[in-house]
């Protein structure tokens, strides 16, 4: 593949479907890269699940976003088009839609660390919520990431992109990188 820091960037986005690894993929890209992982879902969310209004998303993302680098983990489709401007790098994991799902319902049955601390919720709430996310990657795998490739290719040639499709590319990409382990297959 043949990738090097100087292809991937000091400002990379990662994104992809539910339970694509974003999350695995930008630690283990930070510890090859020295650069910061801004989880956007740590952002997103106040006490209570209460979600900010768009200006308010948008103005906590510019903030997050403000340093010369940094990967930028998360979706939120609706202001893709900030982290673009910012960028110089998108890795999509292009992982296929069962493999989010069960990802999805795995990560139900666990805790993980990329979820806001002042939010609270029961395992069973947690379960119920991730059940509702696999069914929502299912009816999502197709219009999703196409509207996703349609705002990167717009946002200008200034962007490397690096489609990953499986998990043999992304450790591929990441041993072009430096030492440390990968991530494993988690599906």
């Amino acid at each position: 593949m043949g990738v090097t820091t100087s292809t991937i960037g000091r400002r990379v986005v990662v994104t992809g479907l539910a339970g694509a690894g974003k999350s695995t993929f930008a630690l283990a890209l930070a510890e090859r890269t020295g650069l910061p992982v801004v989880h956007l879902d740590l952002s997103f969310w106040t006490p209570g699940w209460v979600a900010p209004s768009e200006a308010e998303w948008r103005e906590v993302q510019r903030q997050a976003l403000a340093g010369d680098a940094w990967i930028a983990d998360g979706n939120y489709s609706e202001t893709l088009d900030l982290r673009l401007e910012r960028a110089d790098t998108v890795v999509i994991l292009d992982t296929p839609w069962w493999r989010c799902s069960l990802r999805a319902l795995r990560r139900g049955l666990h805790m993980p660390d990329q979820l806001p601390k002042a939010c609270h919720f029961s395992r069973w709430t947690r379960l119920r919520d991730e059940w509702q996310l696999a069914g929502r990657i299912w009816r999502r795998r197709h219009t999703d990431p196409r509207r996703e490739r349609e705002v990167i290719s717009r946002q200008g040639p200034h962007l490397a992109v690096h489609v990953l499709t499986s998990t043999r590319e992304v450790s591929e990409l990441l041993e072009g990188l430096g030492v440390g382990p990968t991530p494993s297959d988690e599906g």
